[in-house]
């Protein structure tokens, strides 16, 4: 089934509600994927290899429960926004509690800490992509034409990026316990905001959809695996190298910053140029996919960061106005990946017919694929990095430059594949283009 046409643009007090919860969910995201590692190494003292062993199996538990948590999303929503957003808010709390435990662990035997980080992390992340698949299938539900979709998706993603913003200056301005207490603000916001959403499939925005086409979309058949679905499998493997490759130099940036270029004093200006960039050049891709096409303008995105990314792994001590350079490039290019990828499976649910009844089951997936993006950026880089001599705090030269590569080196190599792999599909999804 195709997309309603879409006639009108989707109006701001819709976007923004349902975009809202984004923002406290952004909010946990950068702390746990970005300062959770180094923290736990360089002030609670945590082995690089045990460090990297639980992030690498907590991450991987929550990956695989997200199919589940997906066909839950789809259960809830087929019950009906209450029950839905009841879940929602069961979930925010969970993870809340969760996040301002884990900055506060046990001194003593690494066992006791490392058990403690795994403990209130699967607590923290397994509430967050309940929530997160939940949201996402909430929105993903409504479909349209490519342009409805990427503005649906930017809303959604222009307020992760407000979350980001604010979770890259705040723990270093006020402490773990105040970033903890604004995030149970925030989540309490969103929370508003979905609670009185609009459904925009009654507005006029959907008013070219046939009356089949509108019944379908609450309608609830039997769903097929996702996996059997061509399209989503070619679009899940771009998206799996390319989150790879984003996913890496997120984990390695505070060793980088730290030990690379000597910079630890800066680590906040850096985070917080990188994510307005890429706040300010959201918008630019929106119009891009207008002009472009939707994997046009991911591919031109991608050899942005291949660019900017190689040009990071040349940088050593007393770079650091460069590298800030770099963060804005680089932070310009995450647009396409922010806008883009989530547009794309949207059509492709949709176009298999599967839209507004089983979104969440392949959210659940999509969602897995991205925590083992992450899972395998942390379980490999670090073991790997420390194999090769490298340690937090380190200064042997050997190290640092195994350092310098593994953050801005091996990205570009997973882009240029992930960039192959997209041009590939593209031809056999003209929907795509």
């Amino acid at each position: 089934m195709r997309s309603p046409h879409v006639q009108q643009a989707l109006s701001w007090r819709t976007g923004l509600a349902y975009g809202a919860l984004a923002a406290p969910l952004a909010f946990v995201s950068l702390p746990l994927y970005v300062t959770l590692p180094h923290y736990y190494a360089a002030v609670a003292g945590a082995p690089l290899a045990g460090l990297g062993a639980v992030l690498l199996a907590t991450r991987a538990l929550d990956a695989l429960l997200d199919p589940a948590l997906g066909r839950l999303a789809d259960r809830l929503l087929q019950r009906g926004r209450r029950a839905a957003w009841l879940a929602a808010a069961l979930g925010s709390l969970a993870m809340a509690l969760g996040f301002a435990a884990l900055w506060h662990p046990p001194t003593g035997m690494e066992a006791q800490m490392l058990g403690w980080l795994a403990g209130c992390l699967l607590l923290s992340t397994l509430a967050y992509s309940a929530v997160g698949i939940l949201h996402q299938t909430w929105g993903t539900r409504w479909g349209g034409q490519a342009a409805w979709r990427t503005k649906v998706t930017a809303w959604r993603e222009g307020a992760t990026l407000v979350g980001v913003l604010v979770a890259s200056v705040l723990p270093s301005l006020l402490g773990m316990d105040a970033t903890s207490a604004v995030l149970v603000a925030a989540l309490g916001l969103g929370l508003l905001g979905l609670y009185r959403l609009r459904d925009p499939r009654a507005e006029p925005a959907h008013a070219g959809a046939t009356a089949a086409q509108r019944h379908a979309l609450p309608a609830a058949p039997s769903q097929p695996s996702p996996w059997r679905d061509a399209a989503f499998r070619r679009l899940l493997s771009v998206f799996m190298l390319n989150g790879i490759a984003a996913a890496i130099p997120a984990t390695l940036l505070p060793f980088f910053v730290v030990d690379r270029l000597q910079a630890p004093e800066l680590l906040p200006l850096f985070l917080l140029s990188y994510f307005a960039a890429a706040a300010l050049g959201l918008p630019l891709w929106v119009k891009a996919v207008a002009r472009w096409g939707l994997a046009p303008s991911w591919r031109a995105g991608m050899l942005a960061s291949v660019m900017a990314f190689f040009s990071a792994s040349l940088l050593g001590a007393g770079d650091a106005w460069a590298f800030a350079a770099i963060c804005i490039a680089s932070g310009l290019a995450l647009g396409a990946d922010m806008a883009v990828p989530g547009a794309l499976l949207t059509g492709v649910i949709h176009e298999s017919g599967h839209g507004g009844s089983g979104d969440g089951r392949y959210l659940g997936w999509w969602t897995c694929a991205t925590k083992l993006n992450l899972a395998l950026a942390a379980g490999l880089c670090l073991p790997l990095l420390a194999a090769a001599g490298y340690h937090s705090g380190s200064t042997d030269p050997a190290g640092l430059q195994a350092l310098a590569w593994a953050y801005g080196g091996l990205p570009c190599l997973l882009k240029l594949m992930a960039l192959a792999c997209l041009w590939r599909a593209e031809r056999l999804q003209p929907t795509w283009r």
